[in-house]
């Protein structure tokens, strides 16, 4: 055991200790962080725009407090932005998250002074926890790398602003900055390709023990040290790589690839942050499921997500749900979100303790590489094209292509049924692909960073969609095919039609 790991490993199982504590009296640890919001909130804007003073119950808040989205709280948001204060909760933000809305364009997520430790802490626990549980310490006294975005920060209003994963960046303790990687500066590069090599220049030769990212874009970071190195596997690279974390996408369908790139199977640590929150992690090894994050500022409400949309429709706390019920997540956070509608959807798998999956998202949605593509941003990105150019569309739907069988870099197939044909069709491409990255800069990011190449257009052949339609009996009514889907479940079964 090296020195570092002996050190910590008090701690850790102290971490243990402490997470199977609140995780086994979940519901109690949900009703105090309950009390603590109402209180800290009542007076602030919102607090008396909603009477939270009056507050009294679970079921007084329900009534004083509606389900929100970003649109809902978007004006308390531009207050703060324009330097009020007290507004959503008391004081200023000490961070704005800024992320790429569904129905929004850029989001700006408030992180108080309360919530941002909770952020690092979370995923300190969480692999604190790993060490206690596992044994393997080993890590923490060799090289880690997080792969992330740019720690530069902006400035609104005197509050600091960026993406969640740079903020990250400044909350790395001191003891621990010495064992990260990639330097500062590498991780202040813009450009991704640049970036990129920098960072394969500074690991190559170091004691990596810790990896850190979404797998696509640790995919890349293999390939690209395998191929500066010409070494078969990354563990002829990192000889005592031994522990793998990941979240924001489905880790299932990379798996196999970033094993065969490993050079086997090794320890991985699923955890899921948002800006909103940390919200789970994984606490066995292994386990099925996430361990709710109950103790952390977030109190949880739980709507079924088929109701997501009616006017009144059933809000559940934890001690309400069911397992293998899909529900939408709906958190109350002690960075002044209230009643807010984060957009996706989970699963319980276990109830002592909660564990949950991420099964979705509320609407249609692409994010199989966490570009969280929507509905809305593939209909404003084909249609106003096909107009320009004189082109009528049938139909269309959008799936990824993981691990296409001509090989490369992964894309975007759009399935069009076309009533007349583009004349120039990679070029009818080109400009949709342009569209769409103007809309979201997360696939923008992506296709910048070469993780995925533009989009592909496959032309259907006339009245597919029908017989699609028709093939999975939900031709006519009120039957719709979705304009997007985050598999190739329909992607599939239109390329046999």
């Amino acid at each position: 055991m090296g020195f570092r790991a002996g050190i910590v490993r008090p701690f850790a199982k102290y971490i243990d200790r402490s997470i199977r504590d609140w995780s086994s009296n979940a519901l109690r640890k949900q009703e105090q962080v309950f009390q603590n919001l109402v209180t800290k909130g009542k007076n602030t804007v919102f607090g008396k725009n909603c009477q939270l003073s009056e507050v009294r119950s679970y079921e007084d808040f329900k009534s004083a407090v509606p389900i929100h989205d970003y649109e809902d709280l978007k004006s308390y948001i531009e207050q703060i932005k324009n330097g009020a204060e007290n507004v959503l909760w008391p004081g200023k933000p000490a961070y704005f998250a800024k992320t790429s809305g569904t129905t929004s364009g850029v989001k700006y997520i408030p992180m108080s002074r309360e919530s941002t430790p909770l952020h690092f802490g979370t995923a300190r626990n969480a692999l604190f926890n790993y060490y206690s549980r596992t044994g393997n310490g080993q890590w923490l006294d060799g090289k880690m790398i997080f792969l992330s975005g740019s720690p530069t920060l902006d400035d609104i209003a005197g509050i600091p602003t960026g993406r969640l994963s740079g903020i990250s960046n400044h909350l790395v303790p001191a003891w621990l900055r010495s064992n990260q990687l990639p330097s500062w500066r590498t991780n202040c590069i813009e450009d991704w390709e640049e970036k990129l090599d920098n960072i394969v220049s500074e690991t190559v030769y170091a004691d990596m023990r810790l990896i850190s990212g979404i797998p696509p874009w640790v995919q890349m970071y293999y390939e690209r040290l395998l191929q500066h190195t010409g070494k078969s596997c990354i563990k002829d690279i990192f000889p005592n790589f031994s522990v793998f974390v990941y979240g924001g996408v489905n880790f299932e369908p990379y798996r196999a690839k970033l094993e065969a790139l490993v050079g086997g199977p090794i320890d991985s640590v699923e955890t899921y942050p948002a800006s909103e929150g940390f919200i789970a992690f994984q606490d066995c090894f292994p386990s099925e499921g996430l361990l709710l994050n109950v103790d952390a500022g977030i109190f949880y409400e739980f709507i079924p997500a088929e109701e997501i949309f009616n006017p009144n429709p059933r809000r559940l706390r934890l001690h309400e749900v069911e397992l293998g019920v899909n529900y939408a997540l709906i958190l109350n956070t002690n960075a002044g979100l209230w009643g807010y509608n984060i957009g996706d959807t989970v699963q319980f798998v276990s109830k002592n303790p909660h564990r949950i999956v991420v099964s979705g998202r509320v609407k249609h949605f692409i994010s199989a590489f966490g570009e969280h593509v929507i509905g809305k941003e593939v209909e404003e990105a084909i249609l106003p094209v096909a107009m320009a150019s004189g082109i009528r569309i049938v139909e269309f739907t959008v799936a990824p292509q993981v691990n296409p069988k001509e090989g490369g870099l992964p894309y975007h197939e759009w399935l069009i049924e076309f009533d007349n044909l583009p004349d120039d069709l990679p070029e009818f491409a080109r400009d949709i692909d342009t569209r769409m990255r103007v809309q979201n800069i997360y696939y923008d990011d992506l296709i910048n960073g070469n993780i995925l190449r533009p989009l592909k257009i496959t032309p259907l052949r006339k009245n597919a969609f029908r017989d699609y339609m028709k093939s999975e009996g939900k031709l006519g009514g009120q039957n719709k095919v979705p304009r997007l889907s985050n598999d190739r479940k329909i992607a599939d079964v239109l390329a046999r039609i």
